[in-house]
């Protein structure tokens, strides 16, 4: 081969091996699932389950606490019954 053929064929596999490389890394795009953009549907899932956790907070702090005061169990219940 002389020095023109070897120039083309390391075109070719440059080109080739640059190809590769980038559908891997696309591939592994797909793969991990990492969307650019929330939807509707997934932001209102994620607004649901910061308020199912911040009900969870509250039921934590209830059966916890100290104090012992039924009065005071039934409004913080009531107040969660009375959010959305």
């Amino acid at each position: 081969m002389n020095g023109g053929e070897m120039m083309v064929v390391l075109i070719v596999l440059v080109a080739v091996v640059g190809k590769i490389v980038q559908a891997r890394y696309r591939a592994a795009d797909r793969i991990e699932g990492q969307p650019t953009q929330d939807s509707a549907d997934t932001q209102r899932q994620r607004e649901e389950i910061r308020a199912l956790k911040e009900r969870i907070a509250v039921l934590e702090r209830l059966a916890t606490d100290k104090e012992d005061s039924s009065a005071r169990l039934d409004r913080e219940i009531e107040k969660l019954r009375d959010r959305p």
